[in-house]
């Protein structure tokens, strides 16, 4: 590979699925990301970009292996040009962190009662934005502005930390995206179900009997996401981020107008208590303390799929930049968001806010509560995409470097799609297969175990130390070679701190979903 900038013979154009341009990685995990362009045949012109050349000088011995791997890979590929601005990345970003964890922000803050809530709220946005910042750096290494570029989460831990810490970022970081893919799809069944009951009491009386089946709903959920899982990644459904960042502020506006309105009709005086929302006993209360604070937790967590959004913006500016920009931005508005619903639900309904604010008995009108959980629904079709691509992707790299010359692999079809900006798209049938599979057995657990509050709680309790906390401030310490002193300390103290939190937050959030599953019957309920 030449390093002179000039312009080369681009992947897509090889004709050759192959196996990975170097060695494959120890780990059998998403960070093997050097596939050329699995459509061969195909007449694509697009051009290359090189890797800086101070890219590849990485210091340490146990990023050898990697700066070889990832140099090829900075390349820019037809199927992954970097065009991302801004504004796209806090699309992005807004849609993965304003999903399902806004409805049960009400309850949360009846649990945690008026000072605690609020607080909670801020405490764990500063948090998150400011370990944003830190994994944003961690995108190229070992410099965050002329370092190799690391495409995937596990690519930056890779380059900074051990293998071991590798190992067990990959099972973090994957469960929780999987997980919360099992989340939103419980989320959007419950919201079906909530349309339906409602436009059948409307039509039928308040005493008719309104059983909706979740099972069809969720399965009707489902196709949907099988067919938008067809789609290479998330740069070719920038679309549907947009969409979908849209119809969460929308019905977060909805929930906030319905909740105020609510509110003003007993006369506006708040309600609810400063110590929050008794139980019927003391451990009762700790635990429902655990799981409101893991819902918190849960509201704010992207980390995950940060450095896949990063990996779609384009530099200059350089990318670390315009990614704290978006952060800001981002996590600015949601925390607004979640503040006011949090606050104006618990006002509301005090000590009774529910654990999904839409599903509130007498909220009304109901058209509106109907155009709120269909703007949820929406909303949730596009942040499981966002969640569900980086699963993908991992998927498939593994699965071609270990049978690269396999003919049902390296087959490939060109689809056109009319609304689509590039016309067409490439479908390989291992891919249709593979992705149909991963969304389909996501439904199975969400048959399962679908159990809004609980689920979110454990969800947050298992993702939020790990990847919102301790790698972002692990590799910042290895980038900035950080030694013992005060801002060690206080990193070390942050990370053990949110560390308690999480261990706590998940023993309550196991307990919840232990009692939730005695009175259930999986396939069937959904609450």
């Amino acid at each position: 590979m030449e390093s002179d900038g000039a312009d080369q013979e681009p992947w897509c154009s090889r004709g050759h699925i192959g196996g990975p341009i170097s060695a494959p990685p120890t780990l059998p995990s998403p960070i093997n990301t050097n596939l050329p362009n699995p459509h061969p045949g195909a007449e694509v012109h697009c051009r290359t970009r090189l890797p800086h050349p101070h890219a590849t000088g990485l210091p340490t011995r146990k990023m050898d292996k990697h700066a070889a791997a990832t140099a090829a890979e900075d390349v820019e590929t037809c199927e992954h040009e970097r065009t991302g601005t801004v504004w796209t990345a806090t699309a992005h970003i807004v849609t993965a962190v304003i999903g399902s964890g806004v409805l049960a922000l009400a309850w949360s803050v009846a649990q945690l009662g008026w000072v605690a809530g609020p607080l909670a709220l801020a405490g764990f946005a500063c948090v998150t934005f400011y370990t944003s910042t830190l994994l944003a750096n961690a995108y190229r290494a070992p410099h965050p502005v002329t370092g190799t570029r690391n495409r995937t989460y596990m690519d930056a831990v890779r380059s900074y930390l051990s293998p071991r810490e590798v190992f067990m970022c990959g099972i973090a970081q994957y469960v929780n995206l999987w997980g919360t893919m099992v989340g939103y799809t419980i989320t959007a069944t419950i919201s079906m179900v909530a349309i339906r009951r409602s436009d059948c009491v409307h039509q039928n009386g308040q005493g008719a009997r309104c059983d909706t089946p979740g099972t069809v709903l969720m399965l009707a959920f489902t196709i949907v996401q099988v067919v938008l899982s067809q789609f290479p990644g998330l740069e070719h459904i920038t679309w549907l981020s947009v969409v979908a960042a849209v119809m969460s502020f929308a019905y977060s506006f909805i929930a906030l107008a319905l909740s105020v309105a609510e509110w003003v009709s007993h006369g506006g005086h708040p309600s609810g208590r400063i110590q929050g929302a008794a139980a019927a006993s003391s451990s009762k209360k700790m635990w429902d303390v655990l799981l409101a604070l893991g819902n918190i937790a849960f509201a704010y967590t992207f980390a995950e799929v940060l450095i896949e959004i990063q990996d779609t913006l384009k530099s200059p500016p350089s990318e670390h930049k315009t990614m704290k920009k978006a952060a800001m931005y981002g996590i600015g508005a949601t925390t607004v968001f979640y503040i006011s619903v949090g606050c104006a639900g618990y006002a509301a309904f005090g000590s009774d806010a529910p654990g999904n604010i839409l599903t509130a008995s007498g909220l009304g009108p109901f058209w509106l509560v109907d155009i709120a959980n269909m703007c949820l629904i929406l909303h949730l079709i596009g942040a499981y995409q966002v969640y569900a691509q980086p699963i993908f992707a991992t998927a498939e790299r593994w699965i071609v470097s270990r049978w690269p010359d396999t003919k049902f692999i390296s087959s490939a079809y060109t689809v056109s799609i009319p609304l689509m900006q590039r016309g067409s798209v490439t479908v390989a049938p291992y891919k249709l297969v593979l992705r149909t599979v991963i969304v389909v057995a996501t439904t199975v657990v969400a048959m399962m175990i679908p159990f809004f509050n609980a689920v979110l709680g454990l969800l947050g309790a298992f993702s939020f130390w790990p990847l919102t906390v301790y790698f972002p401030v692990s590799m910042h310490i290895a980038q900035g070679k950080i030694t013992k002193g005060v801002k060690w300390y206080l990193l070390q103290g942050l990370s053990m701190t949110c560390l308690m939190i999480s261990v706590a937050v998940g023993i309550g959030s196991v307990t919840d979903i232990v009692d939730s599953l005695k009175a259930s019957a999986p396939f069937k309920t959904v609450s």
